[in-house]
């Protein structure tokens, strides 16, 4: 069997079961374990200590102690995104949330999250939204390890809410590279250095916005979206689960 339709059956059994679950079994919250509201594996006061992103660089997204138009990053280097929306902050309990889905296969952590990002989409300003979303793509070594793109995973729910066409193809990693943590931001740069390519025969659209858990210091982001401008789209917008505070 093929790797996408194998990755793509799992997930249709795996929805299959959650939803035989729910209607057999209370909602029970992924974080403390108690009763789930709102038909959500996740109670009403873990869900108040999620860290919301409310205070933040309107370009990158950046936690800050004050809201402003422009950080001292942003400032100091231009981003080549137009605009980022991340609804959370990278901090706990909402960390518990994604490595649970990232690294040990927790989908329905993976559903929880979508939710959370589907519903706070509701509180953004009004804005214009993209025709299609993309996600960060994995190299295939790294999702044969995994078995799923986790920014694919949540991209799907959150374009059929919209009604944005998803494409999860129209980006390709050309290279594995190495995970990011603990490289600074002049070796995350290099790490990336034209590990992203536009797919052959990839259509794109004017306007596009791309899609990644989370968001630490915006070079994954910045890299796919520069890749995408010079293949001729005019405005690219990146949308992240989290957004990390920057490193003191």
């Amino acid at each position: 069997m093929p790797e996408a339709v194998n990755l793509e059956w799992r997930r249709k059994v795996d929805d299959g079961l959650g939803a035989l679950i729910a209607a057999v079994l209370p909602p029970r919250c992924l974080l403390c374990g108690a009763d789930g509201v709102g038909g959500r594996d996740l109670c009403a006061e873990c869900r108040a200590d999620l860290p919301a992103n409310a205070c933040c660089c309107a370009r990158c997204a950046l936690p800050l102690e004050h809201a402003a138009e422009r950080c001292g990053i942003c400032l100091k280097r231009e981003p080549p995104f137009a605009s980022a929306w991340a609804p959370f902050r990278y901090a706990h309990p909402l960390d518990l949330l994604e490595a649970r889905f990232k690294f040990h296969r927790d989908l329905a952590a993976g559903r929880l999250l979508s939710d959370l990002m589907i519903e706070t989409f509701a509180g953004r300003p009004p804005a214009a939204l993209p025709e299609r979303l993309l996600c960060v793509p994995l190299h295939r070594e790294r999702l044969r390890e995994r078995g799923y793109n986790q920014a694919l995973e949540l991209a799907k729910p959150l374009a059929r809410a919209l009604r944005i066409p998803l494409d999860a193809d129209a980006l390709t990693r050309l290279r594995n590279t190495r995970a990011q943590t603990g490289l600074d931001a002049k070796a995350r740069r290099r790490n990336l250095h034209a590990a992203f390519a536009i797919a052959p025969n990839a259509e794109l659209p004017a306007h596009v916005a791309i899609l990644d858990d989370v968001m630490t210091t915006g070079t994954t982001l910045r890299e796919c979206a520069r890749v995408l401008l010079r293949a001729g789209v005019e405005r690219v917008d990146v949308w992240a689960l989290a957004r990390a505070p920057a490193r003191r």
